[in-house]
C-alpha cells in the first residue's frame, strides 16, 4: 500500500510542476509549486507507519540504519524512468518526515534558465574556482548542472561530479563524466576531493563545501591546473569570500586569501522571486574576480566588493538591485517584491 501511495504522491508532484515533496506523519501531505506550499487535502493524513515505510523505497537497508542512528540523512531516489528525486528523511516529533526536491531529468541552458550568457565564459576556463551561491532551495545545483553541461557539449574533458547525494544525472557527450555519491561511491567530500589529484581529472563539481578541509583542496585544485565549481549556502559574493577564509584558524587564513585571490574567477549569487504571471524568475549578482577584486582580497577588503560590482556594470558584472529593477521595468516582478528581495532596499528605491 505505501508503494502505491508513494506512487501516487510523486505522480502528483510531477503532473502540478512542484518543486517539491513533504511527507509528514499526523498531516496531508505537501507539494511546494510556485514557491506556495500546498497541502494535498484529497488525500488521507499519512500515518507514522507510513512514512517510515516509504523510507524502504528510498533508503537500502544498510542507508536506513545508518538513519536511525544519525536521525537524519540525504539521499537521492529515481521514479521510474520519468523523474529523480534529492531528499532527506529526519525525525520530527518522534516521528520519520521526509523532503524530496525534484531534481529535472533534462539539463536546463543558461537562456532556459533566464540566466546571463556571460555565464558561459567561465566554463571556458582551463583552471580556476567558480561558485554559484545563494540560500537553499534557490537554483544553485540547475545552474552549475548548465554550466557542466556546456562543458560536456563543447570540450573533451574528464569531468567529476562530488556529490551528496547526486541530483542531476548527464548523458556524456564530448567529455567523459564520472557522478561520485558520497557513502556509495566515496567516504567523504575530502577523501574523493584528494583521490581525484590521482584521476585525470580536468573538470570537477564539487556539490558542496562543509568544512575547512574541502575548501582547502578544492582552492589547491583550482590552483593546479584543474577547473572548480562548487556553491555555499551565502547571500553574495563578498559574504562567500569571507565565509571561505573565517573557516581557516588565524594563523592559516592569510595563506587561503592568498590562494582564494590568485584562483577564483567568479561568483554568482542568484535567487528565485515571485514572477507576476506566475512562477518564479531569477535576480542574480555576478562578480567577476579581475585584478581588482584578487588585490581586495589579498588585502582584506572585501567589504569594498560590493562597489565593486556596482562600478564595473561594463566589465560585465551584475549589481543584484540593478537585476531586480531590470525585473521590474520588464513587467515580470513587482516593485514591492524586488524590495522585498534586494540586499539594500535604500539603493532599490532611487533605482525603481
Amino acid at each position: 500500500m505505501s508503494k502505491d501511495l508513494l506512487s501516487t504522491l510523486i505522480e502528483t508532484t510531477i503532473h502540478e510542476g512542484a518543486s517539491d515533496l513533504h511527507l509528514l506523519a499526523n498531516r496531508h501531505p505537501v507539494i511546494r509549486v510556485s514557491g506556495a506550499l500546498v497541502p494535498l487535502l484529497q488525500q488521507p493524513q499519512l500515518s507514522s507507519e507510513s512514512t517510515l515505510a516509504f523510507l524502504s523505497e528510498f533508503l537500502s537497508p544498510e542507508d536506513k540504519q545508518l538513519f536511525l542512528q544519525n536521525k537524519e540523512i540525504d539521499f537521492s531516489y529515481a521514479f521510474k524512468d520519468t523523474a529523480r528525486f534529492r531528499g532527506n528523511a529526519y525525525f520530527e516529533k518522534g516521528n520519520v518526515a521526509i523532503a524530496l526536491r525534484l531534481v529535472p531529468r533534462k539539463i536546463a541552458s543558461l537562456q532556459e534558465l533566464h540566466l546571463p550568457d556571460v555565464l558561459e565564459q567561465f566554463t571556458k576556463r582551463q583552471q580556476g574556482f567558480f561558485l554559484v551561491v545563494g540560500p537553499m532551495g534557490h537554483g544553485k545545483s540547475t545552474t552549475l548542472a548548465s554550466l557542466i553541461e556546456i562543458i560536456n557539449e563543447t570540450r573533451s574533458e574528464h569531468i567529476l561530479t562530488i556529490e551528496d547525494p547526486i541530483e542531476y544525472v548527464y548523458e556524456e557527450k564530448l567529455s567523459i563524466i564520472d557522478q561520485r555519491e558520497v557513502r556509495i561511491d566515496t567516504r567523504d567530500f575530502h577523501t574523493a576531493l584528494v583521490s581525484m589529484f590521482r584521476e585525470d581529472v580536468d573538470v570537477a563539481l564539487i556539490g558542496e563545501m562543509r568544512d575547512q578541509e574541502t575548501i582547502s583542496s578544492v582552492v589547491t585544485a583550482a590552483e593546479t591546473g584543474h577547473l572548480i565549481f562548487s556553491t555555499l549556502h551565502t547571500n553574495n559574493a563578498a559574504q562567500s569570500i569571507d565565509r571561505i577564509i573565517d573557516i581557516f584558524p588565524p594563523g592559516q587564513q592569510e595563506q587561503i586569501r592568498m590562494q582564494l585571490a590568485g584562483s577564483l574567477t567568479g561568483v554568482f549569487s542568484q535567487r528565485l522571486v515571485p514572477r507576476i504571471s506566475g512562477g518564479l524568475v531569477p535576480a542574480f549578482e555576478l562578480l567577476i574576480a579581475n585584478n581588482a577584486v584578487a588585490n581586495l582580497i589579498r588585502e582584506k577588503r572585501t567589504h569594498e566588493i560590493n562597489t565593486v560590482i556596482e562600478t564595473s556594470l561594463e566589465q560585465g558584472m551584475i549589481d543584484m538591485n540593478r537585476s531586480l529593477a531590470d525585473l521590474v521595468r520588464r513587467g515580470e516582478i513587482t516593485a514591492e517584491t524586488a524590495l522585498a528581495y534586494s540586499p539594500n532596499p535604500q539603493i532599490m528605491d532611487r533605482l525603481l
